[in-house]
């Protein structure tokens, strides 16, 4: 009886904190080069973190047809509805709209002509590039690297 007293009083005295779910990571732009590193397969850090690209036609997510939700794999920010992921026959999975305030974009001049390069909002990694030869309705195509992407399926 006298542990089960204490086990109570324990739980009423306690600070709110105690219940309090860890918070996440809420500042990921502060991670070092190094972090990132440790942090992510080796492939996900050239693309996220160096702005490469992964080969074309090498991701499984090129050919995912489930309804859920594809989330920026350096920090699990969703970025994309599967209900906007079309099929552009490029060999990357592409969308022709983004959630809301899930991007960040910059021109990018490194084959000369300026494209529109785009990046996760919350952690900086790199995602791809938004291209005008969309369908309907935005004319959009974001090109994203799938190794850059994971794909949480609705339950």
């Amino acid at each position: 009886m006298i542990g089960f007293l204490n086990t109570l009083f324990g739980f009423i005295i306690k600070p709110k904190s105690a219940f309090a779910a860890p918070k996440p990571m809420e500042n990921y732009k502060t991670l070092t080069d190094k972090e990132w590193e440790n942090r992510l397969p080796k492939d996900a850090f050239y693309v996220l973190r160096k702005e490469g690209t992964e080969r074309p036609f090498s991701s499984p997510l090129n050919d995912e047809k489930r309804k859920g939700v594809f989330r920026c794999s350096g920090c699990g920010l969703a970025l994309f509805s599967s209900t906007t992921k079309f099929e552009s026959g490029t060999g990357w999975p592409s969308f022709f709209d983004h959630l809301p305030d899930a991007i960040e974009t910059k021109t990018d001049f490194k084959l000369i002509v300026p494209r529109t390069e785009y990046h996760c909002r919350r952690c900086g990694g790199h995602q791809g590039h938004v291209f005008n030869d969309g369908p309907r309705p935005t004319g959009k195509r974001y090109c994203n690297n799938g190794v850059a992407l994971t794909f949480q399926v609705d339950s």
